[in-house]
Formats: C-alpha cells, structure tokens, sequence
C-alpha cells in the first residue's frame, strides 16, 4: 500500500538510521518516545515525535495502543519496527493491518511461525532446509523430553522454543544432567517469554554462526544478500559481524543463499529476513532459527552490497518488486562491526548507567558508526545499554580488521564504563585477525584477556591527572607550598587505589615522580576537552573531562576516573565495610531478601536491583543487624543511594 509519512516504533540508533533513510527517499517521520528518552537523538532528528508513557518498555515502547493512537494523532499511515520491541510481534503486525497503516515488515503469520523455534523447524524440515537432529514434537512432558533426549544423544542443546538470546538454553553433557536442565530451562523460558515449550538438538561444538540476509516481496520474488558470520560471541549474544564469512566458498554460499530462499519462500516471506545457520567444520550447515525483521548487523551487508536495506524495506511495503534479482547482486570487499555498550568488563559486563559526560564517534575514511547519542546525554537503566555500532569496510578481511580496532580506539565515551578496550583488544588478537573464530572463541583464547580485570593506574595518566589538577589549583589560587622550588605533593585515587604524585615546575617541563619513578611532562596545548602534550619525548593527545575533583581520561588502557584527593578529609579507618548498602547502579529493586532486625553475614545477598534486564545481587560488606531498610520492592534508585543499613557488629 501506498504511504507518505512513517512512524518509527522504536528508539535510539535504529530509529535514527531509519528515518534519515526515509526522509532521503521523501517521506516525513514520526518518532515515539518514553519520558525518560525526552531529549534522546531519535526524538530530536524526526520531523515530529509523540511521547507514548513512561520511562519501562511495558508503558511505552511495547503499548501497542499507545504507538497507534501516535500514528493517528500524527497522520503516519506507515510503521517501521526497527528491531527488538515490538519487531516480532504478530500482534502488532496484525493491530497495524486492522488500523489501515502499512506494517513495514513480514505478515503476521509468517512472523508467528518463525517466532517458535518448534513450529519452524517442523517447517523447515517440510521445506528440505537442512536442520539439526533432535526432537520438535508436541509432547512437552519432562519425562518424554527426558526420553527424547536420551535417544538423541549427548552433548545436547535444550532451548526454548520461544526463545532468543541465551535464555532458556542449556547444554547437557551427560543424561544424569537432563532433568535438571529441563526443568530449569523450562522455568527460565516461563519466566521470559510466557512459553515453557522446549526443543532438543543435537549440540554442534565449536561451530561457527552463519546468517543469510534474505529479501522478499509482494510479487513473488525472494533474494539472498550473501552471509554474515556472527560466530563471536559472549553468553549467546554477538560481540562482533562480519560480511562475508572468512571460511566461505562460492559452492558453500549457494547452498546456504538457496536453503534461506526456501525457508522464506515455505512461509511467503515479504520484506527483510535473516535465517541463520551453525557451519560446523566439515561444511556441514544446519537451519537455527529465522529472524523476521531487520538485524542489528545489517551494515555489514550494507557496506559489501552497496545497498540500502532500509530503502529495499521501503520499496518492498509500497508495493515496488525487488531492486535487482539474484543475479545482479554483488557482493565486494570486507565489513566488521562491533557493538560499543555502557557496560563494565572487569565486573561480568554489568551495565552502567548515568551520564554521558562525553561522546565523540571516530571520524574516518570507511568507517561508519550507527547510534542514538548526543555529544552529552543519559545512558539510562529502562533499556539496553547499547551507545553505537562501529563498523569498518577494507578491500580485505585485514584492512577491515585493523581499521575497525583504530575506529573504535579513536572513538570517545566518558562518563561511564564501556566494553571499549575489551573490543579493541579482542580485534587485535592473533587468532580474530586471521579469521580462525567459533562460538567458542572467547571461552577458549579471550577468557583473561587484561580487558576483563579492573584497570591499573599507569605512571602517564597519573602524570596527566596531576598536571591537570595542578593547573586547576593555580587557577583557584590554591597555596601549595611557600617555597616556589619545592614540589607540590598531589594525592589521587581510582578505585580502591590512592596515588601520591610530586610535580616540580622547571624550564624544560613538568618533573613528575612517583613510586621511585620520575619523567617529564610538557603541556602544549589544553582545550575544552583535549590536552595536547609531550611525554618522555613523544607528543600525544588525550581526551579528557574534568567535573571539579573528578577527572575522566580516555585512555589506551581504558577509561579512567581518577579523583583528586589532595584536600579530602582523612577517611575513616572503617569506610570499606560501613554497613550503608548503596545501589551500584541505576536500576530497579526487584526482591528484597531481609528484614530489619534480621542478623546478616558479610557477603550475603539482601536484595536484588535490575537495570537494562539484567539483575544484580547487592550483598552485605559487613557481619551485623539489618538496622533500616530503604529501598523497597519496585522502587527506581539512582547508583550510590542508600538502600539499607546495616548496624555493624562491634569486636
């Protein structure tokens, strides 16, 4: 059907790459926003925008009503998804038909059946897609799942059916082990989808993670875009993509290009697809599941193709044929991506939250970065802390390779933690670089890497930090020392670690010391944001920002938060363990576990707060009695705020 004004039903980078898009091809754009995402970029950037309720996804972004009322409120009789939310709901879908807007996507019945892992292995198996050995029945009782299992064999992939990102998934080893993983993969899948059906599968160790973007349309047509290889992965989710796979031969991307074409021909596939496959190492390919909406990879089509996927979205929805046909595609060169997240590696990827002090994307040759960030905004607790998508084209796997590392190492986030230095490090490792990945890739090379453990403090940034700091007390006309030829002593910290820098002035620089250390630092030039200077000879930049005695630095090693402590009060002798339980984060309390006058031992678990869909448990730092508590089930809190007292037992 024929449109002239889209609505965006999503938010941030996607929501963004959507509409400009839309607007290159003429159309006007809507975009819908919760309150907490008020001055967010996507809301900024459309020609006009809805706010559609709270800050959680359940009063806003998934409230089906709201987004059609903002449809009809706005005139938009077009609806694009984006991905996640509601992009895979036939509900949604089928609301849209029924209200005269166009849903930029598949029918709802194809996104039904692609949506339950049982019912379209059934349909691929009908279709000669080939599919892993193992059982997609309707009978879901633990005792034949348990039979059922036991005739496939050991290892063995139980999952749900419903499911997607890791939940409700387990690998069993032996079959004393099934039972248990049954009834806790059927319960996690209860609790995540509302669906505790289960399938079981053959495993298929070390394989790699093979998708193939597919394109239908109302007339009958349906292409393969070629591949990508999203085998690296943590905890089931994908670190980084690639197009095209580094094993690929032209015989084995027919085969998997023509096995996707069934599958999306099976179900009258129309619009943007993926079906993705596990490539295990003797060729092998084997149907996993179909994903009926745009990836967040699909740049990496985008830049081999030299198409415009979202265009294609568009064209497709008003009725056009496809582009070109199969034929005519052409695949060229090589593009990586990797996902930029607020995130703490060195604390198991715990998402961070609060404000972005600081964002500047990379700016090169090749190199494009897909996000929804202004230059200072709010990593928010309501939704996934993703910041941007980083993605390099080269004319090899090489040249992508090494440019992506430099693209993500020149791009700057401060204000909150990030996987930064974890994707640059994983980029540059022997192994990633000469294309030999697997799922099994970071438990097996990248599960130490330095990037996963708290960073250190290095004599450079502790230089920097001092000169910064010092500069700062000239400026405040701080009286350091009453003879001009001693140093001034500066005190630091980051982290649980304290730092005494001695900065003496002379003709030639900066004289800095430090644990029996000594170098020179010479300052150059200091702008808003950048200091320019040379260290032991060597001139560099740095990206930094200083909010009173708290400096952020964006530095090879990481991003460090270094307080300047020099006329802080003595802490006290018992500040580590003081029995004031603080929230790590910005979240919500989901369960609390005590009760005031209830004795506790330090390292128990008293509550648990959830931010970004991920719980944390908060456990006591000290032996006592629960003296108050603050915080109460379903309450928002903000990081550091007290959430409950312990009154500490005395020796």
């Amino acid at each position: 059907m024929a449109f002239s004004k889209v609505l965006v039903a999503n938010r941030g980078e996607i929501a963004v790459r959507v509409m400009r898009t839309a607007k290159a091809l003429g159309y006007q754009t809507v975009a819908v926003y919760s309150k907490a995402d008020a001055k967010a970029l996507h809301v900024q950037y459309a020609d006009e925008a809805v706010c559609i309720g709270e800050s959680k996804v359940s009063e806003s972004y998934l409230k089906i009503e709201n987004i059609l009322n903002a449809a009809k409120l706005t005139g938009a009789d077009a609806i694009h998804p984006g991905y996640g939310f509601l992009s895979e709901n036939s509900g949604f879908a089928q609301a849209c038909q029924q209200a005269g807007i166009c849903f930029i996507g598949p029918t709802p019945d194809a996104i039904e059946l692609m949506g339950s892992k049982r019912l379209s292995k059934i349909a691929m198996i009908e279709a000669g897609v080939p599919c892993i050995p193992g059982y997609e029945g309707g009978e879901q009782s633990l005792e034949h799942l348990t039979e059922q299992g036991q005739k496939i064999g050991f290892p063995l992939m139980v999952k749900a059916s419903a499911g997607g990102g890791g939940r409700g998934m387990r690998l069993v080893e032996t079959a004393d082990d099934l039972p248990a993983a049954l009834a806790t993969a059927r319960s996690e899948a209860e609790n995540a989808f509302g669906s505790g059906e289960l399938i079981l599968e053959r495993a298929v160790i070390a394989p790699r993670h093979v998708e193939v973007q597919v394109f239908g349309d109302t007339h009958g047509n349906v292409v393969y875009l070629f591949e990508r290889d999203c085998s690296i992965q943590r905890r089931h989710q994908k670190v980084v993509e690639e197009a095209p796979c580094p094993v690929m031969t032209d015989d084995l991307r027919q085969r998997m290009g023509e096995a996707a074409v069934a599958a999306a021909k099976s179900c009258n596939y129309v619009g943007a697809g993926t079906v993705e496959f596990l490539l295990d190492s003797n060729g092998n390919f084997y149907f996993l599941e179909m994903n009926t909406r745009l990836q967040v990879e699909h740049p990496v089509t985008e830049l081999i193709t030299g198409l415009d996927l979202v265009e294609w979205q568009l064209r497709v929805a008003n009725g056009e044929p496809l582009p070109l046909q199969q034929d005519q595609l052409q695949l060229n060169g090589h593009a990586i991506e990797v996902r930029l997240y607020a995130e703490d590696p060195s604390q198991q990827f715990l998402p961070q939250t609060g404000s972005v002090l600081l964002w500047q994307p990379a700016s090169l040759p090749n190199v494009r970065i897909d996000h929804g960030m202004t230059p200072q905004g709010e990593v928010s607790p309501f939704y996934d802390p993703m910041i941007a998508k980083i993605i390099a084209y080269g004319k090899t796997r090489e040249d992508a390779v090494r440019l992506l590392a430099r693209a993500v190492e020149d791009s700057v986030l401060l204000g909150v933690n990030s996987n930064k230095q974890f994707l640059v490090n994983l980029l540059r490792h022997p192994e990633l670089v000469a294309g030999n990945t697997s799922t099994a890739f970071i438990a097996q090379h990248f599960s130490d890497d330095v990037s996963l453990h708290p960073v250190n403090a290095d004599f450079e940034s502790l230089a920097i930090t001092a000169a910064l700091y010092a500069s700062s007390d000239d400026e405040n006309n701080q009286v350091w020392q009453s003879a001009l030829d001693l140093p001034r002593v500066i005190k630091l910290q980051m982290g649980e670690q304290t730092y005494t820098i001695q900065i003496l002035a002379k003709n030639d620089g900066l004289h800095v010391s430090w644990n029996e250390q000594q170098a020179t630092l010479q300052i150059l030039h200091q702008q808003e944001n950048l200091l320019t200077y040379i260290w032991q000879g060597v001139r560099r930049n740095v990206a930094f920002v200083q909010q009173q005695d708290t400096l952020y630095l964006d530095r090879a090693n990481g991003n460090l938060t270094i307080q300047h402590t020099t006329y802080a009060p003595p802490a006290s002798a018992n500040t580590a363990g003081d029995g004031q339980i603080r929230a790590p984060m910005d979240g919500a309390i989901v369960n609390v576990l005590v009760n005031a006058g209830d004795t506790v031992t330090k390292g128990q678990t008293l509550l648990i707060l959830e931010a970004m869909k991920i719980q944390q448990q908060i456990k006591a730092d000290v032996d006592g009695i629960v003296a108050e508590i603050i915080g109460q089930i379903g309450q928002q809190v903000k990081k550091r705020q007290v959430l409950l007292k312990i009154e500490v037992n005395q020796a």
